[in-house]
């Protein structure tokens, strides 16, 4: 079962996530969303790889550290990261709420969309 966390509790995840490494927060967001809003990334890593391009960029992604998937409102990015799961990563958990979460709950200077 995939692990989910809400956008007030994801600061919290990163720091006890990075005894398994670094952590990454992995936006699966189509580029024009992402010209939308963002989330900024304050010590964490953030990558941005649309949903429908992460089979054949997955090695671009270390399965041994920490990442926290993201879109929206957070279907697609549970579907990721269920995929990342099934294809071995372990450190896997879904952004409840996605990035309208986030500027709803954690950043109130984002744009929501």
């Amino acid at each position: 079962m995939i692990a989910q966390v809400r956008p007030s509790q994801l600061s919290a995840w990163l720091s006890t996530m990075r005894t398994h490494g670094e952590p990454v927060v992995l936006d699966v967001r189509e580029p024009f969303e992402l010209a939308m809003a963002c989330v900024k990334a304050d010590g964490f890593e953030l990558i941005t790889i649309p949903m429908g391009v992460i089979p054949p960029r997955l090695n671009e992604l270390d399965p041994e550290r920490p990442i926290a998937c993201l879109c929206h409102h957070g279907g697609r990015s549970m579907q990721v990261a269920a995929f990342l799961e099934r294809a071995g990563f372990e450190h896997v958990t879904n952004l409840t709420g996605g990035v309208h979460g986030w500027a709803l709950q954690v950043d109130g200077s984002m744009p929501t969309y």
